[in-house]
């Protein structure tokens, strides 16, 4: 037991290798309206195997048995970013996933222990329910888009603001652009090559391949890969998420000549009816900085920017600092887009580890 709030109620640390309570945790997931990929056990146990991050569920339970509330943790180290509990670690959502304020309470206080048991460390959530005082909030940094998906490809491209529907015509005029989705070993292959190349132009370090591999093994069906070919050249590749009726392209990109041929229009588009076809209903773009051009790219896509809310603690008030925006990061993201691709791609997940 890590922690107890009163004879009703008890939070535990789960134990997601054991698959009666790795069962538990995912079932209270999915029945709860604000459960994301990133509280599944499935995102848990990829991050895990890939990165070596240690992942730790905390739950409330009542005396029934039954779960309450949870959240879900990774304990990341890194040399160079520091350490820190995260919920959850390499996500962009996550966080306290409650039914009441009280159980809220207890989670937070839980986790709270937990920090200065395993360190001290700070705690980052991303997302989910405040926990309440004590705790920094952190809002105004990044922006969500979500919209509902029409109800079919017309209706699709009509939702799309006048200007940047007539660059998806342009992408859907041409025959050389062809689209695939799959979870096969080339389509694997394919978005590594292009995810690679389009972080390392942002001044980015890739994630280690190891990372794609597991949550595409984790999840099962529940994640895919898409990618378009410019003839038999990638030039667009995604990796998407499926989460109760919610389907969230995560890791994308394209090539240097995808703007040219409007490919990234095209993908996304395409996935919007590729997850109509699964049953989704709506489409979640994902977080991007505020105010950058990543941001006003899926605004003129037809998608209204939401504010997102973090929370962080910790025993003295420090923590880590991972922003790129942040000016001691500048000069050295500069230099990683100059760094030739194979050199960036044997350096990149070494570093990226610790990002968490």
């Amino acid at each position: 037991m890590i922690a107890g709030n009163g004879a009703d109620l008890a939070v535990i640390q789960l134990d997601i290798d054991d698959p009666a309570q790795g069962q538990a945790a995912d079932a209270f997931v999915m029945a709860q309206a604000d459960g994301t990929p990133f509280h599944r056990t499935a995102w848990l146990r990829a991050i895990t195997q890939a990165t070596g991050h240690r992942a730790l569920i905390l739950a409330a339970v009542a005396p029934s048995g039954h779960i309450s509330g949870l959240l879900p943790l990774h304990h990341v180290r890194s040399r160079l970013f520091g350490k820190a509990l995260v919920s959850t670690a390499f996500a962009v959502d996550g966080g306290i996933l409650a039914q009441d304020q009280r159980t809220v309470a207890a989670l937070a206080a839980a986790a709270e222990q937990l920090a200065r048991t395993i360190g001290p460390v700070p705690i980052e959530l991303r997302g989910g329910l405040a926990p309440g005082d004590g705790w920094e909030r952190r809002e105004g940094e990044h922006v969500g888009f979500v919209r509902p998906i029409a109800d079919c490809d017309e209706a699709e491209l009509l939702a799309i603001p006048r200007k940047h529907r007539a660059e998806l015509r342009k992408a859907l005029a041409n025959p050389a652009l062809m689209v695939e989705t799959g979870r096969s070993e080339r389509l694997i292959r394919d978005h590594y090559h292009v995810y690679a190349q389009s972080v390392r132009n942002l001044g980015t370090p890739v994630f280690p391949a190891a990372l794609f591999r597991a949550v595409l093994h984790h999840f099962g069906e529940d994640a895919d890969i898409m990618v378009v070919r410019d003839a038999d050249r990638p030039v667009s590749a995604v990796l998407t998420l499926y989460h109760a009726g919610r389907i969230m392209p995560y890791w994308g990109g394209g090539v240097t000549d995808a703007r040219r041929l409007r490919s990234n229009e095209l993908m996304y588009y395409r996935l919007m009816g590729h997850g109509r076809a699964r049953g989704m209903t709506l489409f979640d773009f994902g977080r991007s900085k505020a105010g950058s051009g990543q941001a006003a790219w899926k605004k003129s896509f037809g998608f209204a920017p939401r504010t997102l809310v973090y929370h962080g603690w910790s025993v003295d008030g420090a923590q880590r600092d991972i922003s790129p925006a942040n000016a001691k990061y500048q000069r050295r993201i500069e230099l990683w887009k100059k760094l030739p691709l194979p050199l960036a791609n044997l350096l990149g997940p070494m570093i990226s580890r610790g990002l968490g």
